[in-house]
């Protein structure tokens, strides 16, 4: 252990671990510099990054935040936020299993059985296992109170049928959380339960998908009488809805508050690799780079604190994704040709980056969706009829 590890505590002010941090970053410089440059297939990226998820475990960086006995450093949530803001401000990308970790890990700490979680949740936090969402599904993507995928009661176990779609690196996956439906058919929200799946249990088919960047970060997961034993019920039975909400509001605020970190180092980029970039998009993607920090951050500090924050982080989710076309559509104003004909590889990873933007309107909650969340559940506007 170094001295800059040995100085890290749970009750470590934002400006202690920041600084603590960044010293880190700069004495394992040369160790870390594999984790600069990616490979750029998705099974070379995701095999790199969980190595790095590893260097992070060991040093205890990513166990802050984490109570003791699920293999964590105590402290609050906003101690792992600095770690992946100043990983993006130095130019690292987060591990993948950051996002599995700040979106999937609290809802099995707070709504799994505490044997199961005592039991996965440090093989999460060490990088052993990956996890998936099984939330989206044909007809039911963003409106997941009209999802099909349905668990019966057997007893000892749950017997699951249905599909899932847009399951975010599932070929990589070890467990997957899947909502399922447990109630009437007509239930909507009241007839939901969430499940906590064993990806080589006998009945889970996988299809990876193809994205427009050409690489297949996700996939369809076919549920074919698969067995789930009841021990892996997550909260209450008919109760999933609420575990859903938790889980978005962790997707949209610690995830939020990575991507704005990410994206903020990007348009640095962006202006360094175009100087003479004038184009008023740009400037408001800053502005609204800056204002989704600061919702994020207001998000990330009630996570810290516990509260449930209900249909709040809609606001986060709706401000990431405008910000990110704002932002991407500013590089391509700006580079057209670097990022429709380069061929080295800066110009494939904008590419890339832009591509992927176009998703960021429809991934986590398609952009319409929270445009109604908000008028109706938050302002309190009447209904469309």
């Amino acid at each position: 252990m170094t001295t800059i590890q040995s100085a890290l505590r749970s009750d470590m002010s934002i400006d202690e671990l920041r600084t603590t941090f960044r010293s880190w970053l700069t004495e394992r410089a040369d160790a870390l510099e594999q984790f600069r440059e990616l490979p750029t297939d998705v099974d070379g990226i995701f095999s790199t990054l969980s190595k790095m998820q590893r260097e992070l475990y060991e040093a205890g960086w990513i166990r802050l935040g984490w109570p003791v006995e699920l293999g964590g450093l105590g402290g609050v949530t906003a101690l792992r936020a600095v770690v992946s803001e100043e990983l993006a401000a130095a130019g690292y990308p987060p591990p993948f299993s950051f996002a599995t970790q700040e979106v999937l890990g609290p809802a099995i700490a707070r709504y799994a059985p505490t044997d199961l979680a005592n039991e996965v949740l440090p093989r999460l936090l060490r990088g052993e296992e990956s996890w998936c969402q099984g939330f989206s599904e044909p007809g039911a993507g963003s409106d997941l109170a009209s999802l099909r995928t349905k668990a019966v009661d057997a007893g000892d176990h749950w017997v699951v049928n249905g599909e899932k779609i847009w399951t975010s690196w599932a070929q990589f996956a070890d467990r997957c959380i899947v909502l399922t439906r447990t109630g009437a058919p007509d239930s909507a929200h009241r007839g939901i339960t969430a499940l906590f799946v064993d990806m080589d249990t006998p009945g889970i088919t996988v299809s990876p998908l193809v994205a427009i960047t050409g690489e297949a970060d996700f996939s369809s997961l076919h549920f074919d009488n698969v067995k789930v034993p009841k021990a892996r019920t997550l909260g209450d039975v008919d109760g999933g809805w609420a575990i859903a909400m938790f889980i978005l509001s962790c997707e949209r605020g610690a995830a939020a508050w990575q991507r704005q970190a990410w994206m903020r180092w990007r348009l640095d980029r962006l202006v360094a690799d175009a100087p003479g970039l004038t184009d008023a998009r740009t400037g408001e993607a800053f502005e609204l780079i800056s204002a989704l920090r600061l919702l994020s951050r207001r998000t990330l500090r009630s996570l810290s604190a516990g509260k449930d924050l209900g249909v709040l982080p809609s606001f986060d989710k709706y401000l990431m994704s405008t910000a990110e076309k704002f932002l991407f559509d500013s590089a391509l104003e700006a580079m057209p040709e670097t990022i429709l004909f380069g061929n080295d590889r800066e110009s494939k990873d904008w590419r890339t980056d832009y591509l992927y933007s176009r998703a960021s309107s429809i991934y986590g909650g398609a952009k319409e969706i929270q445009r109604n969340v908000i008028a109706e559940r938050i302002l309190g506007l009447p209904r469309e009829k």
